[in-house]
């Protein structure tokens, strides 16, 4: 995308981020504060010594514009403390949320209250202060799921789409970015190989053979969310093109010498995941870089989208089809993977 028009786009504007102290915000953090003359960027979190930490890493890193930086604590839970955090905030992005599939199962009321009364109120918050754009971050566990943390992201996504019909004259926008695996970040399976093969574990735990999932570099992922605050016009899922890896080929690409011990899939968990299902293709618009799934109801009949607000044209093209971790035509093999941890 043109750099120019991102770079007027975020220009003296500020930025909320829930959940802002986890992988998503450090990179978002950065990338903003490194390339966009923002005014603010604020991070909301409810854990005051990861907010510590992250205030001493960026003074470190931008000494210059650290002062751009603020951080408030509070929970997403909790609307009063959301609706004062985001005063005078122009966009949001909601990265808040219970994200790992056994403690979601283990405290489900716990898991509604953050992933489902927390996004909805995020929306209520953002057109009490008239908010412009809205991004919520989903998972391809949203897709026909399976686990209540999947189930939780999927009524999150309804809730800010839906959103869009409830503004009426209000210039506030949400979508949704929905994506796989994120390397590196909490919770995924990399980091557990590669701690294993640097205490010469004795094996790699593989939980079936044949499973494969979507991979997704932490940077990537966050210009794809940056990118689709532009193409926005409100009520769109946007799904970035991106690749596949085999488990086995993972591990092979860290450790080709370790032996490999089949546990067997643990409860709520997938053999393959998706992106969009086949009963969402009809509606599905190709990009040259990227899907969207419009809003199935809209109440705004002027709204195209087709083409997207940064004059990005799509067709239709993939009816009768799904978005499969192991049906994608790009997967990454073990060379590629090798590149990506430094491996000879």
């Amino acid at each position: 995308m043109n750099l120019k028009l991102k770079k007027n786009f975020f220009k003296n504007k500020t930025i909320l981020v829930t959940g802002g102290t986890g992988s998503f915000g450090y990179a978002i953090t950065k990338i903003l504060l490194k390339n966009y003359d923002l005014k603010k960027i604020i991070i909301f979190s409810r854990d005051e010594f990861k907010q510590s930490e992250m205030k001493k890493f960026f003074e470190n890193l931008f000494t210059r514009d650290v002062h751009k930086l603020r951080f408030f604590i509070g929970d997403i839970r909790d609307f009063d403390r959301l609706s004062y955090a985001s005063r005078e905030v122009d966009y949001i992005v909601h990265a808040a949320a219970m994200k790992q599939v056994d403690t979601s199962e283990y405290n489900p009321m716990e898991c509604i209250k953050t992933n489902i009364l927390g996004a909805e109120n995020v929306v209520r918050v953002s057109i009490q202060n008239k908010i412009k754009n809205v991004i919520a971050l989903s998972t391809d566990k949203a897709v026909n799921p399976i686990n209540l943390y999947g189930a939780t992201k999927l009524a999150s996504d309804k809730i800010f789409i839906s959103a869009n019909n409830i503004v009426g004259g209000q210039d506030t926008f949400f979508s949704v970015v929905r994506y796989g695996n994120v390397i590196g970040s909490r919770g995924s399976v990399e980091p557990l190989f590669l701690e294993l093969s640097k205490k010469n574990a004795k094996f790699f735990p593989i939980t079936d053979i044949n499973m494969t999932r979507f991979w997704l570099e932490l940077e990537a992922g966050v210009n794809f969310t940056i990118d689709s605050f532009i193409r926005m016009k409100g009520g769109e899922i946007f799904i970035p093109k991106i690749p596949s890896v085999r488990i086995v080929d993972l591990a092979k690409s860290i450790n080709s010498k370790m032996k490999h011990k089949v546990i067997g899939i643990r409860p709520g968990e997938k053999l393959h995941e998706l992106l969009y299902n086949i009963d969402d293709s009809n509606l599905v618009i190709e990009f040259k870089d990227h899907y969207v799934i419009p809003p199935s109801i809209i109440f705004n009949k002027k709204k195209k989208y087709f083409t997207n607000s940064a004059k990005e044209n799509g067709y239709k093209g993939v009816k009768n089809k799904e978005f499969s971790s192991n049906n994608n035509k790009w997967f990454l093999r073990v060379k590629d993977l090798k590149k990506m941890y430094h491996q000879n």
